[in-house]
């Protein structure tokens, strides 16, 4: 005959200890984040009218390779800013439209604006 065993017991689940959707405040990375849009906007701009100009393909070439390297680099600090709590997830998701830089900057403006 089969002997009856007791399953062990349960322990009560983990309770989290953080909040998962905490509010987002700006902090450290902010500027940087704002100043870094900015500056990734004027090369973009840059960027455009070499491309459109004729004559000017060394200069495209130079600015795009700018814009392609800072376009990273912003997207890589908008993320880390968005896993310190300190810019919501529609950041990046503005600046990855095909606007890309223009889409950041308007994304900080309406941000900046809702918090007032």
């Amino acid at each position: 005959m089969a002997t009856a065993t007791s399953e062990p017991e349960r322990a009560s689940p983990p309770q989290p200890t953080a909040e998962p959707l905490r509010k987002v405040t700006p902090g450290v990375l902010w500027p940087w984040v704002k100043r870094a849009s900015w500056v990734e906007l004027g090369i973009f701009a840059a960027l455009c009218f070499f491309w459109l100009a004729p004559g000017y393909d060394h200069e495209a070439m130079i600015f795009g390779w700018a814009h392609g390297l800072g376009f990273i680099a912003l997207c890589v600090l908008i993320w880390i800013a968005i896993l310190r709590r300190e810019a919501p997830y529609t950041l990046l998701a503005a600046t990855l439209t095909p606007v890309g830089p223009l889409g950041s900057v308007i994304g900080i403006e309406v941000i900046e604006r809702k918090r007032r």
